[in-house]
């Protein structure tokens, strides 16, 4: 059995700011964001403590990208399902989502690839899915492709949040805007154009982004 690791009341603090700003808007913050959050009088300051909860094996950091943190888990077990997360805590059993067959739903049993067990304290939002994030448009949001995101299932959002979006017959993850006339949904990368969404357009919000989890230990 793995110990779990033993944190700092500091590190304890920004591990809890880092869920929570994932949870409220589906992204990480800024090392900027934490340190004018916590008083630091630098953003290196949060630099120096995130590094210390990447050596204890709690979060990930990502090169290149100002959002570059994510969540981790430490074990794994074959059955009943994939186990991330530290032993001893509560669990989530969430299904793992693939392909989405056109016009048909997102939780249909067709599309579960396997199941996966995850620390419910990962997240201040309790999620109903787990999705494979595909392709890079989310890149500086610090969602990369391959990435398992955490879903809430609703059909509403707020100007900001990320969302998983159905557009006709395709599946989506973009920042969600609207405004009087339309709805654009934004990439988290300049190579990614916004895309429009115009009144009597087929759109669909199928859920909010409140978690990541790097899949590396899968690999």
């Amino acid at each position: 059995m793995i110990d779990s690791p033993k944190l700092t009341a500091r590190q304890q603090q920004i591990l809890q700011l880092v869920q929570n700003a994932i949870a409220r808007t589906g992204a990480p913050p800024t090392r900027a964001e934490i340190a004018a959050e916590l008083g630091f009088k630098s953003a290196n300051a949060a630099e120096e403590h995130l590094q210390a909860l990447a050596r204890k094996g709690v979060i990930e950091l990502v090169s290149g990208t100002s959002r570059g943190i994510r969540l981790k888990g430490g074990s794994r077990q074959d059955s009943p399902g994939h186990q991330l997360g530290l032993p001893g805590l509560a669990q989530l059993a969430l299904p793992l989502i693939g392909r989405v067959a056109a016009g048909s739903p997102i939780l249909a049993q067709e599309h579960v690839d396997q199941t996966y067990h995850l620390e419910s304290s990962l997240f201040q939002q309790k999620p109903d899915y787990l999705l494979r994030v595909r392709g890079m448009s989310m890149r500086d949001a610090g969602i990369m492709d391959g990435d398992l995101l955490a879903v809430l299932s609703t059909r509403e959002a707020r100007n900001g949040q990320i969302v998983v979006a159905r557009l006709g017959d395709d599946v989506t993850v973009k920042r969600f805007h609207r405004n009087k006339n339309q709805i654009e949904l934004h990439a988290e990368n300049p190579d990614y154009p916004t895309i429009v969404v115009e009144p009597g357009e087929p759109f669909e919000i199928e859920g909010l982004a409140v978690g990541l989890i790097r899949n590396s230990m899968l690999m």
